[in-house]
């Protein structure tokens, strides 16, 4: 990821060259793949980790949870929160929204930026935030497959920030869970046309979801 992070409790992170990666969706249909997903040296998963425990094994390294909206206001309301069985087991946590100034979070606050940091940080493990560049490298890159500003969604941010620093010469990221599908909001058919092309280049291997 890029080292540029705007909040200081932020720590850089970069897999080594040789690392194998798993990146795990939430699509209901992802199948049984635990095997595969555990045996990778970095598993990353989303909010609620679809089939955690069970049929998409039981190791996650590194947690995305999406820190505008109401889901993070709801896990903020959870005194069990920090119980639940895929954030005991991660060793890292990614927040995918770089930090809204006050004044633009309002009059309904949308950005729990803060709230999440001051939750997670009695863990002692690293917070990772994307920056706002990130997220413009991902508008630039979904703009011509869609109309209007593209709102990315959390999956394509994380998975344009893992390849960011990953050697073209690494093995391909291994992608489960992907359904495109969701917050209409995202710009999905434009998301499955970019995984389509990083699979053509030898940097993503999409795993079709199960029937």
């Amino acid at each position: 990821m890029p080292a540029d992070f705007d909040l200081p409790e932020a720590e850089r992170f970069a897999l080594p060259p040789a690392t194998s990666l798993a990146i795990v969706g939430n699509a209901p249909e992802i199948g049984a793949s635990a095997r595969e997903i555990d045996e990778a040296d970095c598993v990353v998963r989303f909010n609620n980790a679809e089939g955690f425990g069970g049929r998409t094994g039981s190791r996650v390294t590194h947690l995305a949870l999406v820190n505008r909206g109401g889901q993070m206001r709801e896990w903020l309301a959870d005194r069990a929160f920090l119980e639940r069985p895929a954030v005991r087991a991660a060793q890292a946590f990614i927040l995918p929204f770089p930090l809204l100034p006050a004044e633009e979070n309002g009059p309904e606050p949308i950005c729990w930026t803060r709230e999440a940091l001051a939750l997670l940080r009695p863990t002692g493990r690293p917070i990772h935030i994307l920056p706002e560049d990130l997220h413009e490298r991902g508008r630039r890159l979904l703009a011509p497959r869609t109309a209007g500003r593209p709102n990315p969604s959390t999956g394509f941010l994380v998975t344009l920030a893992l390849l960011n620093d990953r050697p073209l010469e690494a093995a391909p990221a291994q992608a489960y869970g992907f359904g495109f599908a969701g917050w209409p909001g995202h710009p999905w058919a434009a998301e499955r046309a970019w995984f389509a092309e990083a699979q053509a280049a030898g940097r993503v291997r999409l795993h079709p979801l199960a029937d």
